[in-house]
């Protein structure tokens, strides 16, 4: 592990906990709040006489919800990751390299678990 930057302090990596317990609890909210609309659409369309365009456009609008939820999902993991990293003391540290993540990026980003560099190129990549 690169010693370029200096240690995260325990107050900052302490400050960075609260914030992705607090994130992690606004995506398990906005998850949840997502579902139980969507459940009531499908409730409310099997109640009603079948008009196939209605019917479209609820499933266009679910869909582009879906997107938005598995993106959340996503970021759901990347956040209880991050908090694994604080619990086992390497926070701030690149899961790939090892190197260290600048703390530009971890106020940026408080769930990142790589450098901005491997992530660009990971979503390239994939």
């Amino acid at each position: 592990m690169s010693d370029a930057q200096p240690h995260l302090d325990p107050k900052f990596i302490e400050n960075k906990r609260r914030e992705l317990m607090s994130l992690r609890d606004a995506l398990k909210k906005s998850a949840a709040a997502t579902e139980r609309e969507e459940n009531g659409v499908r409730d409310a369309a099997a109640a009603q006489p079948r008009e196939f365009e209605d019917d479209a456009q609820k499933l266009d609008i679910l869909e582009k919800e879906g997107v938005l939820v598995n993106r959340s999902v996503e970021r759901l993991s990347r956040v209880e990751r991050a908090l694994a990293k604080i619990d086992a003391g390497t926070y701030g540290f690149s899961e790939i390299s090892g190197e260290r993540i600048p703390r530009e990026r971890l106020n940026a980003v408080p769930e990142a678990v790589n450098t901005l560099r491997e992530q660009e190129a990971s979503e390239n990549a994939g």
